[in-house]
């Protein structure tokens, strides 16, 4: 008889019903400090048992998985949450029998200086780069490097303290916008990469990476380079999709990954595909969200159901989805309209605003940062564009600085 108990370690809620709906029994943990009163009572509705617990202390967050899986009986443990745990999280369960993938594997690929390392050592998506251990060296490693150049930390997402530098006076904002986020290192310096930006979203079973399509990226811009959008399926030629996707299967090959969802960046340069980084998790920026209007594919149960031993495929796409971020400038907001004009359309499919009347908003450097999103749906990326414009058209906000 199939072992149905899992421990899910910072899951979202809706990943929590997913499993529940395939057939699992649930026990959650949960960081103390990041879990808000909706998501901690539909989880505590669904789970067996839910703990909290101080993530900032790796030794009784590896205790609290350790007591869970026990008591649970668990047949895995799966972590759901941000990169910084992830590996102490599956060194624990792999002691104790539960782990889907190596801890190498995660570690290979979440963090980007062993990223670079694995690639550079297997020959493929050349980028030159190098490893500094903390942000006073920065600074003396660029000047041997050469400008321009990204610098970004090790072991951080949502394009915190990632940065373009051109000039002296760009590794002095840079350096401020690390203290600020309380970025210590280690960093990496890396050439800069110019071309269209892409993603590459799969599902691992077993070893075998089922590719469930490319997202197209947009950004700010330099110097931070946000993600202010999204279009899945991303329009390319055959010949590219195919190179991209293959670039980065063999990233995933190449650290081990065994199972579970996986986020790879890609650069089109010039001189072919090149890695950005990747991530041992499902796309953030409501990419799943995306890729289940665009083709039918719920990304999230899948999880579930080949942890069941269930059979998933990718279907064709019917149509495309795409995401847009209200970036708005500093200042306080005066006045706010449009949302439910907004939302009264009948192909926006989400919409989240994350300001009111009163705030006093800080400009936008990092994912945190952004002030709300919009999803719609659309027969196409001209159509998709147009309802993207349509949408920032009807959002009113009025901004003193």
């Amino acid at each position: 008889m199939r072992n149905d108990r899992i421990v899910m370690v910072m899951p979202y809620r809706q990943l929590v019903r997913k499993a529940v709906a395939t057939g699992f029994r649930v026990w959650v943990v949960w960081d103390i400090a990041g879990l808000e009163a909706p998501a901690r009572a539909e989880i505590e509705s669904l789970a067996e048992d839910l703990v909290l617990v101080d993530f900032a202390d790796e030794e009784k967050l590896r205790r609290a998985v350790r007591d869970l899986a026990a008591a649970a009986g668990a047949a895995y443990v799966l972590h759901f949450g941000p990169e910084e745990t992830m590996v102490s999280v599956a060194e624990e369960a792999e002691t104790l029998g539960l782990a889907p993938n190596p801890p190498g594997a995660l570690h290979a690929l979440n963090d980007k200086i062993e990223m670079r390392r694995l690639l550079a050592a297997h020959g493929l998506s050349p980028v030159r780069a190098e490893a500094v251990p903390n942000r006073d060296e920065v600074r003396s490693r660029l000047a041997e490097f050469g400008l321009p150049a990204i610098v970004k930390p090790a072991n951080s997402s949502g394009s915190q303290a990632v940065a373009l530098v051109r000039t002296a006076s760009d590794v002095a904002a840079w350096a401020a916008e690390a203290d600020r986020m309380r970025c210590a290192g280690p960093f990496v310096i890396e050439e800069f990469l110019e071309g269209p930006e892409f993603s590459v979203e799969t599902l691992t079973v077993n070893g075998r990476h089922l590719a469930a399509g490319i997202t197209a990226k947009r950004t700010t811009g330099a110097p931070h380079f946000v993600e202010i959008g999204h279009l899945h399926p991303a329009p390319l030629a055959e010949a590219d999709r195919a190179t991209i996707v293959a670039l980065a299967i063999r990233l995933l090959d190449l650290a081990g990954y065994r199972f579970g969802p996986a986020h790879t960046e890609v650069i089109l340069t010039a001189d072919g595909p090149r890695i950005v980084e990747s991530q041992a998790r499902l796309g953030g920026d409501r990419i799943p969200v995306l890729v289940e209007t665009a083709t039918g594919l719920d990304l999230e149960a899948a999880i579930f159901e080949t942890l069941a031993g269930r059979e998933v495929t990718v279907p064709a796409p019917r149509g495309h989805a795409a995401v847009t971020f209200f970036t708005l400038p500093a200042g306080r907001v005066v006045a706010l309209d449009g949302l439910a004009d907004i939302r009264a359309l009948s192909w926006v499919i989400d919409l989240r605003c994350q300001i009111e009347v009163g705030d006093v908003l800080a400009s936008t450097t990092n994912s945190r940062t952004r002030h709300g999103h919009a999803v719609v749906r659309a027969t196409g990326p001209v159509q998709a564009a147009t309802r993207v414009e349509a949408v920032h058209s009807l959002l009113r906000v009025r901004i003193e600085s």
